[in-house]
């Protein structure tokens, strides 16, 4: 794992993504709780916490903070300070948008 730590990183992310607008698409465009839910976990399963665990076991394989963990902290931090901006704007987005698409 640590040897393909930026692939894994990278794929994480890219899902994370995905997730969040199927997310976006299972509340606004199923109008679904369940699926809703079903996302709220995907996104839970691929972002945060695999990101979390990626930065602790490279930081306790190499004890010390490197660019990768670095780059865990960056990503953190922005998710819960820039991040959430984004993803309020990206809801309202999905929201007009499925809107008019059932008008």
């Amino acid at each position: 794992m640590i040897e393909n730590k930026w692939v894994i990183l990278v794929c994480l992310e890219v899902l994370a993504w995905a997730s969040t607008f199927f997310l976006l698409y299972a509340r606004y465009g199923l109008k679904s709780s369940l699926w809703f839910k079903v996302a709220t976990v995907l996104f839970a399963l691929t972002g945060v916490i695999p990101q979390v665990l990626m930065g602790i076991i490279n930081f306790i394989s190499t004890k010390k903070i490197d660019l990768f963990t670095l780059i865990i902290v960056l990503l953190l931090l922005y998710g819960f300070t820039f991040g959430k901006k984004q993803v309020k704007k990206l809801d309202a987005w999905a929201q007009e948008k499925f809107s008019k698409q059932t008008s």
